[in-house]
């Protein structure tokens, strides 16, 4: 049968012809359209990125969180509030004025802002800046030394507690506990003096055979507790506790034999150190401060060096962090351990040379190496066991120390309310947990609050 319409083709698809051809012309009529519009999504502007936050508003962002710095800063204000209310409670004539509080409480209130304000402007005065110095010698009254005099004292306490803090800090990082910077102390000082006014040598040459000879001592004594932990594994805080025991003993014993004792003297002290050896004073005779601290920073930045930069560094750090991988990845953990030992011992012998080649004393005595190796302890923790931090640290100690002087000189405070402020900054840096929580600091970043403190045990 033929089709009789044969220029539309099949009925059965003719109504889909119908719908596809509407639907095209509606496609190109919309097409149309579109094209004559102007283009929209190009004129669109879209999300403007971000600022980048300055440098205040990280800093304010960051204030309040549980950061290393945040801790530090607020421990040293729990440790001055708490510091305050021992004076007040040592204090009787103050601690009075509360027995009537209630009746009059501005006498109470008075009395402890007087006594807390004017202890803690003498703590600054004695360490940092003394303002009525200053407007002396603005005036012609004193010289410019009486400005200086503060930072002087500072700088001098300071300087052997860089040595024992680097010590401690040093064997931290590589995983041993060096509680004997106190023994090796007082080995170096030994060995300082009596390479100080023994020896006849030339200025200069005496000066360097001096300090050698007690990173020398510090070095043997640092030697012993590493060979034994390193060869028989007995445990490097019992050998070193022992040893200092010996050397204190040693040091009592030493300075009252012939030729060593002072022949002018009857009492335990040894000959003087010539002048050939000592430090030189850098601020002139009248201010103590001397080149100890000079060599306290070189030291400083060669232990940073040493961890951070060398090969050396690197095996001490992997031995300290895991002693079992490092020997796997072959590494000699019996060379690091003596090794490290020996370092800490010549920063600790170097720190004992300074209390006698300084201005501190010239010669020999049962207490002249004072507590700088127990104190080294403390400055190695709040140092967070890093060789900067452990440079502030002891500058920090240094000032307490000598702002503590005019406490006691002017204010009538006990010094030893001073090591009672060091206890605290200690603590409450070494509790971070605890200063987070009572400061409700943010979380977020709790966990950069662990040190490499815990690697050393």
């Amino acid at each position: 049968m033929t089709n009789p319409n044969p220029q539309s083709g099949s009925p059965d698809k003719e109504p889909a012809s119908e719908a596809q051809a509407a639907q095209n012309a509606l496609g190109n009529t919309e097409r149309a359209e579109v094209a004559t519009e102007p283009d929209r999504s190009v004129a669109k502007p879209g999300p403007e990125p971000e600022p980048r936050p300055s440098l205040g508003r990280l800093f304010l962002d960051n204030l309040w969180a549980a950061n290393t710095f945040t801790v530090t800063l607020l421990s040293l204000v729990l440790a001055i509030v708490v510091g305050a209310v021992l004076m007040i409670i040592s204090d009787p004539d103050v601690l009075s004025t509360y027995s009537y509080i209630t009746s009059r409480p501005s006498d109470a209130i008075n009395s402890s802002w007087t006594l807390v304000s004017e202890a803690y402007a003498n703590l600054f005065k004695g360490s940092i800046f003394d303002p009525e110095a200053f407007s002396g010698w603005l005036n012609g009254a004193n010289g410019w030394q009486a400005v200086l005099a503060p930072i002087s004292e500072t700088l001098t306490y300071a300087a052997p507690l860089v040595f024992t803090g680097l010590s401690v800090a040093l064997a931290f990082r590589g995983g041993l506990f060096n509680i004997g910077a106190q023994g090796q102390a007082t080995i170096g000082v030994i060995m300082a003096a009596l390479a100080g006014f023994l020896l006849p040598l030339p200025p200069g040459l005496h000066l360097l055979v001096a300090v050698l000879a007690g990173a020398l001592g510090g070095a043997i004594w640092g030697f012993i507790p590493g060979i034994l932990k390193a060869r028989a594994g007995a445990h490097e805080v019992i050998n070193t506790i022992m040893l200092n025991y010996v050397a204190t003993y040693f040091l009592t014993w030493l300075i009252v034999q012939n030729g060593v004792q002072d022949p002018n003297r009857t009492d335990a002290i040894s000959k003087a150190v010539d002048s050939s050896a000592q430090l030189p004073r850098l601020l002139g005779d009248n201010l103590r401060v001397h080149a100890g601290i000079l060599l306290a920073v070189l030291a400083t930045w060669a232990v940073a060096w040493l961890l951070n930069r060398s090969t050396l560094g690197f095996e001490l750090r992997a031995v300290g962090a895991n002693p079992d991988a490092a020997r796997t990845a072959g590494i000699s953990v019996t060379r690091t351990y003596i090794l490290i030992m020996v370092f800490a011992g010549i920063l600790a012998g170097l720190g004992g040379s300074n209390m006698v080649l300084g201005s501190t004393a010239s010669a020999l005595t049962p207490l002249v190496v004072a507590q700088i190796g127990f104190d080294g302890i403390l400055v190695a923790l709040l140092g967070r066991v890093k060789p900067w931090g452990v440079l502030l640290a002891a500058l920090l100690f240094g000032a307490l120390q000598a702002g503590g002087n005019r406490m006691q000189s002017y204010s009538g405070i006990s010094l030893e309310l001073v090591t009672v402020l060091q206890a605290l900054i200690v603590i409450f840096i070494a509790a971070p947990a605890l200063v987070k929580a009572i400061f409700q600091l943010r979380a977020a970043r709790a966990a950069r609050l662990q040190t490499s403190l815990a690697k050393g045990w």
